[in-house]
């Protein structure tokens, strides 16, 4: 079991409270994505979890149970950091069953689970190298296997793909995912990379300033945000915005409206202006449009075999149903 609950929880650093009054429940076998800019808190509340930070006030039950004084060691749960930290001197089999033995276990069951997280991570041709003999990929899925053999109550994840090239980032994130799916564990991933945290997670809890903005399902993130910070935060490319007489039309103070909701045209439309860098990823292509009636800048995303070059005049129009209207506050309308 791994249901982990956060109650009012704070933290300062002296003067300066990084988190303010916190609540927040993560259901047994979630996977949980802490997303948001550098800054935000989110690293922070995966060490408060951990009991790596203390609180400066508030609670951290694991399984119902207060686990606010417990020790990181004695609280069920395994981490997984953005630097490897394996040792240079010990095997993959070795390095992977640090822990157990720490543990005192017998060697036996050392072997067998070892065995066991090895084969779930493709690494059995791997167990008699070490580390300087790895791919970085290699090193991260080495970490992976050494907190699934503790079979915590729940695995935190503090940005592991971030010393990753893009391609292992992809192929690594994919692996998470169909461990998730596996063994069916608690999951709480910290990244700022939104792509990363639509793509893996079932809950997103979007932070800024150490305050939880929105959480919820990928999908009700982007279809739904509850502000601008949001709808800006979530989805690739960014949201564009829209104020003034435009926005003054549809009731709102601010207008948003995402990249593939804009028709393109060249003869006609609603908003005029001039094509910049046109991004062509093969079956899409995004088309920064600049100097248009409304805003200085809009992206869009449009077919990939579009053909349009450096400074055509082109013409947008925005689905109105699919416009997100915000208030001056920026909140949700």
């Amino acid at each position: 079991m791994g249901r982990i609950q956060l109650k009012n929880v704070t933290k300062s650093f002296g003067d300066v409270q990084v988190i303010p009054p916190l609540d927040l429940t993560i259901e047994d076998g979630e996977f949980t994505v802490f997303v948001g800019p550098s800054g935000c808190g989110k690293s922070t509340l995966l060490r408060m979890i951990a009991g790596l930070e203390d609180l400066t006030s508030g609670e951290v039950e694991i399984d119902g149970k207060l686990a606010t004084n417990v020790p990181p060691s004695q609280r069920g749960l395994a981490m997984v950091f953005q630097s490897y930290a394996l040792y240079p001197h010990m095997t993959v089999r070795k390095n992977i069953g640090f822990p157990l033995r720490m543990a005192k276990m017998a060697q036996s069951e050392i072997d067998q689970r070892v065995e066991t997280a090895a084969k779930s991570l493709n690494l059995m041709d791997y167990l008699d190298r070490k580390p300087a003999d790895l791919s970085g990929g290699q090193r991260q899925r080495v970490a992976i296997g050494r907190a699934i053999v503790r079979e915590p109550a729940a695995f935190l994840f503090d940005e592991p793909l971030s010393n990753l090239d893009a391609a292992l980032r992809v192929g690594m994130r994919l692996e998470i995912g169909e461990l998730h799916e596996r063994l069916k564990t608690t999951m709480i991933y910290v990244t700022h990379d939104q792509v990363e945290a639509m793509t893996m997670a079932n809950k997103i809890v979007v932070l800024r300033a150490g305050v939880i903005e929105q959480v919820g399902t990928p999908l009700e993130l982007y279809h739904k945000p509850q502000n601008a910070f949001v709808a800006g935060f979530i989805g690739s490319p960014k949201m564009n915005f829209v104020s003034g007489a435009e926005a003054q039309k549809h009731g709102a103070s601010t207008i948003g409206i995402r990249p593939e909701h804009t028709k393109v045209s060249m003869t006609d439309g609603l908003w005029k202006g001039r094509v910049g860098v046109a991004e062509h990823l093969g079956s899409d292509t995004f088309l920064h449009v600049h100097d248009t009636d409304v805003a200085e800048m809009i992206t869009v995303r449009v077919n990939g075999d579009i053909s349009v070059h450096h400074g055509d005049t082109v013409y947008l129009t925005p689905q109105t149903d699919q416009l997100h209207k915000f208030d001056a506050q920026g909140l949700r309308l």
